[in-house]
């Protein structure tokens, strides 16, 4: 294996985490944003009232793209499986 070769899989395996774990850390962000704008608008601090949506929504938000998920996942992993005999090499 070369260096670059390593690189290489090092970029796909970041970018692949990203895209996987991308639309949870959005939803939570956005939520995270609406809650903290109900709060500002009402003066209530509560900080149970931040946590409990984001952790629903997030885990709505899983249920929904785990599909996709798994998909992309068996996706690389097949590929990377498959590569093996060029990496040695």
């Amino acid at each position: 294996m070369t260096p670059d070769t390593i690189v290489g899989l090092m970029a796909e395996t970041i970018k692949i985490t990203l895209m996987v774990a991308a639309p949870m850390l959005i939803v939570g962000l956005i939520v995270g944003v609406v809650i903290s704008l109900f709060q500002a608008v009402t003066q209530i601090q509560e900080m149970t009232l931040v946590f409990v949506p984001k952790i629903v929504a997030v885990l709505v938000t899983l249920i929904a793209a785990l599909p996709w998920m798994i998909g992309m996942l068996i996706n690389y992993t097949q590929t990377l499986f498959t590569s093996i005999p060029s990496y040695v090499r």
